[in-house]
């Protein structure tokens, strides 16, 4: 799968900026809009490994139905900001005849399992149906690249519209609303009213400047600690005293995967140096529910208001499922920073960081 994702989304957000506030803006029901063209057909749906908050659908069952396909994966950040968008638009349209298909393609390895994605759906409320996609069948049968990624469906079966990561949401609102019009929805259909928590605030794209780290060797850059070795081999590493922008390093006996490192012995840490309003580690417990303790400090000192969702105000926090851990959201200014974390307990196995 050569599907480099989430930077290339980071990026193509540097470009298009920050665009929530696109729907407050929005054009009314009533105003006339270009016809939306077929961008080809609607692949089966028949590659589904299993489905989640449904029984199996089919192209040829949801033929006469608006259809609004999501594909996503849990420890995606991307998908986490542009969720409460879809999640809005599924609820908001159900009722006019719009049926939404959440597509779970797995990046890492922990999110091939079944429960772990049911139990990040009940995290993130989805309560429409999940295709579970781990061996990439219907990836390949859309011709995808990227999560998130939408695609809206008519009623004729024809793709209406596509979006590829985050923004441009009213565009994509107005593409579902024509495709239900023409399939025969009546009266003036209000816009999706979208809430949000605060693991899906819209990064801070004027501020964001650090691209999304990968820490196994597969895909591993700008490491700073010497002699970054893959093949699973273990070692004892040190942090360099001063990193630059983006360059990340650590300390302590870790053992190095292709996908994923992992620490070996209490108090190995990890550094990077960031600018971003959000820092976040994807990483989870060697072991599925033991729980595992880390501290995260940034310049040398405790988080204190500028903690994440998942860390305290002395940066104290647990690893006990594998997904996206929030463990930085500045509240003033946003800088440079120095961001260490120091596993207190060995068996954490991390895999990226993310900003926002």
């Amino acid at each position: 799968m050569t599907a480099f994702s989430r930077r290339d989304i980071v990026l193509a957000g540097l470009a298009f900026g920050s665009v929530g506030t696109a729907l407050a803006a929005g054009r009314t029901a009533n105003d006339e809009k270009p016809p939306v063209r077929s961008e080809g057909t609607f692949p089966s749906l028949a590659g589904a490994s299993a489905w989640l908050n449904s029984a199996p659908l089919s192209r040829e069952g949801l033929r006469g139905k608006t259809v609004l396909v999501n594909f996503w994966t849990y420890s995606c950040i991307n998908w986490m900001r542009a969720h409460p968008y879809v999640r809005a638009w599924s609820r908001a349209y159900a009722d006019q005849g719009m049926v939404t298909i959440g597509v779970h393609t797995p990046e890492f390895d922990f999110e091939r399992n079944v429960e772990n994605v049911a139990r990040a759906a009940r995290a993130n409320d989805i309560d429409y149906p999940i295709a579970i996609d781990n061996d990439s069948a219907l990836w390949r049968a859309f011709s995808n690249q990227y999560w998130p990624a939408l695609y809206v469906i008519d009623a004729r079966g024809r793709i209406r519209h596509h979006r590829f990561g985050e923004g441009e949401y009213a565009a994509s609102e107005d593409a579902i609303r024509q495709a239900l019009t023409e399939a025969g929805a009546v009266g003036v259909l209000p816009r999706a009213v979208v809430h949000t928590n605060p693991s899906e605030l819209a990064a801070d794209w004027d501020h964001l400047r650090t691209p999304e780290t990968y820490l196994g060797y597969g895909r591993a850059e700008r490491f700073a600690s010497a002699g970054l070795r893959g093949r699973r081999q273990s070692r004892l590493y040190s942090l360099p005293e001063t990193l630059k922008r983006d360059a990340w390093g650590l300390a302590g006996v870790w053992t190095v995967g292709e996908k994923h490192i992992s620490v070996n012995e209490p108090g190995g840490r990890i550094a990077c140096r960031f600018q971003a309003r959000d820092a976040h580690l994807v990483m989870g417990p060697t072991q599925a529910g033991a729980g595992r303790r880390f501290r995260v400090l940034v310049d040398g000192a405790p988080p204190s208001g500028d903690r994440g969702v998942d860390t305290d105000a002395d940066g104290r926090g647990i690893v006990d499922e594998s997904r996206l851990y929030q463990l930085v959201r500045q509240q003033g200014t946003i800088a440079d920073h120095r961001l260490e974390i120091e596993f207190l307990d060995r068996g954490v196995e991390l895999y990226s960081f993310t900003f926002g």
